[in-house]
């Protein structure tokens, strides 16, 4: 630039600098920044976030930035006050987060992936179903994503574990369980499928297995997580760690927002992600499940104007 600066005459070369910065200050004022809250890089709701934050900036002129943080409890609150202007969460989260008029600002964009969950083990372990973690070292409490504590105890609950019956290994978050397990301080680490730490792990403990739900077990575990179900799943890239067809625990992974935030901010990230669901697989696979019909559910909390204007321009319902 400086070069060819020089080979002009002084007037055209300050008014080339001079419409070189305003063409870029226009292009960055074009597009709007919004910031993107998550929990840390490795879980499955960082890459979902970053798929997000990329379609959202290609697609729908929004400069979406991704905040990590120490977990879901954290990306609750800060969307509620208004700190970020989306966020990502698991159901029960969500729910346990919005009772009781607690963070009155909080609003849905929808549900955005079924939480495909597990407790691992090693590949060489003699470990084999979820009843097997009797006496064993279990990952538990998740002080920083607290309702993964009340998951994860549904998940014992259907294989007849309470908490008396296991020797907890306490961890704010899935990544440190995760973290302890490959450290040799866990017998089993529970985490999301389709996260990068599940496959970080299984290539540094040299292969894990999940451990099998009894669907008889069900039952007892919905006292606990009434959202919870399970859902079949085949081997795949990824499932890792599941070595035949079986159901797995899942529930509903959820995208939401600030009442404060425009509304057509809201519209175009939904129109973005729905048009343009192949750059979202393309970075986080479990994105494959979005669906425009599948985004409107009912877990008893106020959707967003945005998301309702989508909703009823493409004739879709609650479910």
């Amino acid at each position: 630039m400086t070069i060819a600066l020089q080979a002009m005459p002084r007037g055209i070369g300050r008014l080339t600098a001079a419409l070189g910065l305003a063409a870029l200050v226009a292009s960055t004022a074009s597009a709007q920044v919004i910031g993107v809250a998550t929990m840390a890089p490795g879980s499955l709701n960082h890459t979902t976030g970053t798929a997000i934050a990329r379609v959202a900036k290609a697609h729908a002129s929004l400069n979406a930035l991704v905040q990590p943080t120490a977990g879901e409890t954290v990306v609750l609150a800060i969307v509620g006050q208004g700190e970020a202007d989306l966020g990502i969460a698991n159901a029960l989260e969500v729910v346990e987060a919005t009772k009781n008029k607690q963070l009155p600002n909080l609003r849905l964009i929808g549900a955005i992936h079924p939480l495909y969950t597990a407790y691992f083990v090693r590949k060489d372990s003699p470990l084999r179903t979820i009843a097997d973690l009797k006496g064993k070292r279990v990952v538990s409490g998740f002080s920083a994503q607290r309702t993964l504590d009340i998951s994860g105890r549904a998940l014992l609950a259907a294989g007849g574990i309470g908490d008396s019956d296991i020797k907890p290994v306490r961890v704010p978050n899935v990544v440190r369980g995760a973290d302890e397990f490959v450290a040799g301080n866990s017998d089993t680490f529970f985490f999301a499928f389709g996260a990068p730490k599940v496959r970080e792990v299984d290539a540094t403990a040299g292969g894990i297995r999940v451990l099998e739900v009894p669907e008889a077990g069900m039952k007892a575990a919905q006292t606990i997580f009434p959202q919870g179900y399970l859902a079949r799943v085949e081997p795949g890239p990824l499932f890792v760690g599941v070595e035949r067809p079986m159901g797995v625990y899942t529930w509903d992974n959820l995208l939401f927002t600030n009442a404060k935030v425009a509304d057509d901010v809201v519209y175009k990230v939904i129109k973005a992600m729905v048009e343009h669901k192949a750059d979202l697989v393309t970075v986080q696979p479990a994105l494959r499940a979005l669906t425009p019909e599948g985004l409107y559910k009912n877990f008893g909390v106020p959707y967003h104007p945005g998301a309702l204007k989508y909703f009823s321009e493409n004739k879709i319902t609650v479910q």
